[in-house]
């Protein structure tokens, strides 16, 4: 008897390998997946932009880092002593208004170096409701908890989504041709949004992505919002806000990921990979200086060295050579 509707997603028409470079952007689910990738030691930039939600702003910044755009001047505020601009997330801030268009220049700099090399792009879109600054009358990807009164918040129309994201990709196609996206939908709850809002905002964004998908053959859709609301489809699988998916959650959807997404040496590998990182957390439950941990430690560093043509282990290495140093410190 089943429980729930689990499925398994199609194999991606291009599978990702070890040596594969890829670049998240998007929401915090993008962050969360992109982490998971770094922790089985694949080359990622991780969301430089900070979480973004609406696919407005992503278009924006990607395009604005490809074409060498600076950031718009009309957009930077001041809160407290501290300078923000609106097209960013509050992660990316600075004391001084010349000290964060520098670092918002190198951050750009940054992810269109990182496209123009990468393999993949990993793509996540959060909610189709924008804040649109009422001064400038333009769209922004953070209020960065400036006064409500400046801006005015909708539900952005289909059809100019679609028209965004279509000019995105084909800039991504012309700069990059090699590279392939994997788009996605964010299984987090915009619960301040309303319900029927948060509805009607993902069914935008899954149709838009169901369309760049069919008409592109290098842009493929995975369902991780259909993962957290079809197979998983329970509070348990939530954070205490009820809005974000918990580890386990995460734990299940990276799965399906990696099932569908990676090519058998990868899979293997982060099998390989899963043993070794507990290898790494292991502590000895009473004494760190026996003859048995000593070992335990020798034989791992064996293991490493034996990735090591593959993948950079350098700083793990270095971590369980000083394990093992002092192991033999009190041994002498």
């Amino acid at each position: 008897m089943q429980f729930h509707t689990e499925f398994s997603p199609e194999a991606l028409p291009y599978r990702i390998g070890l040596n594969s470079q890829i670049v998240t952007i998007g929401s915090c689910f993008a962050e969360v997946m992109g982490q998971r990738l770094i922790d089985n030691k694949l080359t990622v930039l991780n969301n430089p932009f900070g979480t973004l939600f609406n696919p407005i702003s992503i278009a924006k910044l990607l395009t604005m880092a490809l074409r060498g755009n600076t950031p718009d001047e009309d957009l930077y505020c001041e809160r407290d002593g501290i300078w923000f601009h609106y097209d960013f997330h509050s992660s990316l801030w600075a004391t001084t208004q010349n000290e964060l268009r520098d670092k918002l220049a190198a951050c750009l700099g940054q992810t269109a170096d990182a496209i123009r090399k990468a393999d993949y792009l990993f793509l996540t879109l959060g909610s189709a409701m924008v804040y649109r600054h009422i001064q400038t009358g333009k769209v922004v990807a953070n209020c960065h908890k400036m006064p409500g009164s400046l801006f005015e918040k909708y539900l952005y129309q289909i059809d100019h989504i679609r028209d965004d994201l279509t000019r995105l990709l084909k800039t991504l196609h012309k700069v990059n041709a090699k590279l392939k996206v994997v788009l996605t939908v964010s299984p987090v709850r915009h619960t301040r949004d309303t319900l029927p809002l948060n509805s009607a905002s993902k069914s935008i964004l899954r149709v838009v992505t169901h369309e760049l998908a069919v008409w592109n053959d290098w842009i493929t859709y995975f369902p991780a919002f259909e993962f957290m609301m079809d197979d998983l489809r329970d509070y348990r699988f939530y954070e205490a806000d009820l809005i974000h998916p918990n580890k386990q959650a995460h734990d299940y959807i990276f799965g399906k990921f990696a099932e569908s997404a990676f090519d058998p040496e990868l899979r293997s590998f982060v099998t390989k990979w899963a043993q070794i990182s507990r290898s790494l957390a292991h502590r000895p439950l009473y004494t760190d200086n026996s003859l048995a941990h000593r070992q335990f430690l020798v034989k791992l560093v064996a293991e490493l060295e034996t990735l090591s043509p593959c993948i950079d282990v350098s700083t793990e290495l270095a971590e369980v050579h000083r394990r093992l140093e002092k192991c033999m410190m009190y041994n002498e």
